[in-house]
């Protein structure tokens, strides 16, 4: 990636539409807004805002082209749910879940869903206690190591759901203790395509040990 990664890169990286586009651009807007608020990203989240937050988020819609429910589990600052549902917008009979247990974060999502209309649902819940009928993808970002990220992802994946999960350098050690607590783990690890050191865990299927 160039140093230099602003709306002009991540459209073309993304194929986002002029209409994605201004989508995002309000999504950056009003999350600059509540984060004068509230600790919702880092002081510099802004500054590498379409690198290392929109086109990370935006590239799990690259990886899982055909799917039209998805459900974000921790989905905080709305990273990459937010996102994935800016794409999926101009998709009729999609729907983005945003799990979050935290109210104040909730608040968030809810008003960026409201001020972009977008087909998502904001759950204020803890991502275990959470069963969604149809869900097609479940994923997350930055939400805990992987052996708790299944455990919070269980009952949506028991359901069919695949999980597509962000994960940064780390990510084979969280692998190697997984697999401790999961007797039956098919998955595969695809490189990031905004971070070099960043990882993709697309899970198939888990039963527990």
């Amino acid at each position: 990636m160039s140093d230099v990664f602003g709306p002009s890169e991540f459209q073309a990286a993304s194929g986002a539409s002029p209409a994605q586009m201004a989508d995002m651009i309000a999504y950056r807007a009003v999350l600059g807004e509540w984060n004068e608020r509230m600790n919702l990203v880092g002081p510099s989240a802004l500054e590498s805002f379409w690198l290392r937050h929109a086109w990370d988020s935006a590239q799990l819609q690259l990886i899982e082209p055909d799917a039209k429910i998805w459900a974000d589990i921790g989905a905080g600052a709305g990273l990459p749910g937010i996102v994935l549902a800016v794409f999926l917008k101009e998709t009729p009979g999609t729907q983005v879940h945003l799990i979050e247990s935290m109210t104040k974060r909730c608040r968030f999502l809810a008003d960026v869903v409201e001020r972009l209309s977008l087909p998502a649902t904001v759950h204020n819940a803890r991502g275990e206690d959470v069963v969604i009928e149809g869900v097609e993808v479940v994923t997350a970002r930055a939400c805990a190591p992987m052996t708790r990220l299944l455990g919070f992802a269980e009952p949506l994946l028991k359901r069919g759901a695949r999980g597509v999960f962000l994960k940064g350098r780390d990510v084979a050690n969280e692998l190697v203790e997984a697999r401790k607590a999961w007797r039956r783990l098919a998955m595969t690890t695809l490189p990031s395509r905004s971070d070099p050191e960043g990882n993709i865990v697309v899970v198939e299927a888990t039963s527990r040990g």
